[in-house]
């Protein structure tokens, strides 16, 4: 019966396996990882071994390949063991430290001393789960290759009835339970967009997107949109900073609900910014927000103190989905939407006479800066191109951000490259500014803000079976100089990394600090009279309290 061959059939040399990548799974990564994930880490790697394990020894055997039986394997098996529990031992004993190496650069408490209990006792849990899934497939495995060998010889059936089972998996999960999570996830972003804050009502003026004469829906535009339109620093918050006579900062925003279209979003948003004269602004910012359709308040509150509130920010929203959600199922439709609305937004300020433009600005974060990149057609600005762009947390598949690493100067870290002695293109991060060469900007200006213990950043593809270029290089000062690399488990680790990579306080991770906008913003838009100790200001009252912005600073 094939349910009795599948009980009897326990693999001794698949669980050291699966133990020893277990162990490598309790080293740090990125982020810190709460008990919860890394006991889910750790029974997941060991599953995933046992499961590697598994399927290359059936694969050897449907070849019908010899294998070691009886006292030679049981003594073989007994001498790999020694190694692999004494690894696990040194890696269990270690676990709690090593977070703690990550967990201390970013100013977080150590781990409580029980911690590595639970992580174990969530482990086996998570283990067994996943055990009995595996031997479900086995179940599937044995019934596909008895059927099959009715009619063709037994090596071709257990061959055939492995690939079966296998496609079968793929297409359960893929088509099946993927999609429904995705279903879900996105209706219930969907629904929590559309609920309508009473405390929130639209807006009374006619300058405003959602007020009475705008040709934006308030009901359509979602909860971040509404958010980012009625937030940020007023008039009066900039004057006080100033001391000088500021203008009302210009916020559109129009929500992925307003038209399924996104060629008809941003459409409708570059009317809305003629209507409310964006165009008649010194500064236009382009932004493309995060998968939600999230503005970080940190970067538009401190730009708009910056500028005096001569300033027009447009985004428009693409999807529901949380960004590392969205750059898997979703990123296309954010390369749409910011293709869609830099474009119409270039062609009519180009119309413009020079004179009389604003300085044009790009600007993304996450999801959104990958989006923003992707919008950014140097053909079509070639002979008239934009003053520059911020890109924040760029994330790992840009095609941009990629070409412009592949250019870096020899020597200098890939987590912070230095191109063609920064004309054009420079990188910053928490700790080191974008000024820090003293030289001179050319004509453009372009930024990428990133954090080297940002896993939206740095994840890789090939860190299954390779290391990525910056793990080999030093650590940063955020980064635990324990890391090192498994094939597999930092796979698997940095995949846990996206999903925590929020987590972190401001300043680490993918959570970036309203202090580094600044220093960014002031880098890449230069604004008129600013000086260093208005930046000190500045930062001394914005991100204060957990806030993560500057509105109503003063």
């Amino acid at each position: 019966m094939p349910k009795t061959r599948a009980l009897n059939n326990f693999s001794v040399l698949s669980l050291l396996v699966g133990l020893l990548l277990a162990a490598a799974s309790l080293t740090p990564s990125l982020v810190p990882r709460s008990t919860v994930f890394q006991g889910v880490l750790m029974g997941a790697s060991a599953a995933l071994g046992y499961l590697v394990t598994r399927f290359f020894l059936a694969l050897w055997r449907a070849l019908e390949i010899k294998v070691l039986t009886g006292r030679p394997a049981s003594v073989a098996l007994g001498l790999l063991a020694v190694p692999v529990l004494a690894v696990l031992a040194f890696c269990v004993a270690d676990a709690r430290g090593w977070q703690n190496t990550i967990r201390s650069r970013m100013g977080l408490p150590d781990l409580e001393a029980v911690s590595t209990v639970k992580i174990l006792v969530i482990a086996v849990g998570v283990f067994i789960l996943l055990f009995l899934i595996g031997y479900l497939i086995q179940l599937l495995f044995l019934v596909l290759r008895d059927r099959l060998a009715r009619y063709i010889p037994a090596s071709s059936a257990n061959v055939l009835g492995l690939l079966l089972s296998a496609v079968l998996v793929v297409i359960a999960t893929r088509d099946g339970a993927v999609n429904w999570f995705l279903r879900v996830a996105d209706s219930s972003y969907a629904a929590a967009q559309h609920l309508t804050d009473p405390n929130r009502p639209a807006p009374e003026t006619d300058w405003q997107p959602g007020g009475p004469q705008s040709l934006i829906s308030w009901d359509l535009m979602g909860k971040p949109g509404r958010d980012f339109v009625m937030s940020g620093p007023s008039r009066a918050d900039i004057e006080a900073f100033s001391g000088r006579p500021a203008k009302e900062p210009l916020r559109i925003y129009v929500g992925l609900a307003q038209d399924t279209d996104p060629q008809r979003r941003a459409e409708v948003a570059l009317a809305e910014m003629i209507r409310v004269g964006a165009f008649e602004r010194k500064v236009l910012v382009v932004a493309s927000p995060t998968g939600t359709g999230w503005m970080d308040p940190a970067s538009y509150d401190a730009l708009e103190y910056m500028h005096q509130g001569d300033i027009a920010t447009v985004g428009a929203q693409y999807s529901y989905l949380q960004s590392p959600l969205a750059l898997i199922f979703e990123y296309d439709s954010g390369l749409a939407q910011a293709t869609a609305l830099m474009h119409v937004v270039y062609e009519h300020w180009v119309s413009l006479p020079p004179e009389q433009r604003p300085r044009l600005y790009m600007h993304g974060i996450s999801l959104g800066a990958w989006s923003s990149m992707y919008a950014f057609n140097v053909f079509q600005m070639m002979n008239e191109p934009v003053d520059g762009a911020l890109w924040v947390g760029p994330p790992f598949p840009s095609t941009l951000w990629n070409q412009a690493n592949a250019a870096r100067e020899p020597g200098s870290p890939f987590v912070l490259p230095e191109v063609d002695d920064g004309q054009v293109i420079r990188y910053a991060s928490q700790f080191a500014k974008p000024e820090r060469s003293g030289k001179p900007w050319g004509r453009i200006r372009v930024l990428f803000l990133q954090y080297a213990s940002d896993p939206i950043v740095f994840y890789s593809a090939s860190a299954l079976w390779r290391e990525p270029v910056w793990m080999g290089e030093p650590a940063a000062p955020d980064v635990s100089p324990s890391l090192s690399f498994t094939p597999i488990v930092t796979q698997l680790q940095l995949t846990m990394d996206l999903l925590a990579s929020t987590t972190p306080p401001p300043g680490y991770g993918h959570t970036y600090h309203v202090h580094d906008y600044i220093d960014a913003w002031v880098s890449v838009t230069a604004p008129e009279g600013w000086s260093a100790q208005d930046s000190t200001r500045l930062k001394a009252i914005c991100g204060q309290e957990g806030a993560l912005g500057c509105a109503n600073a003063t």
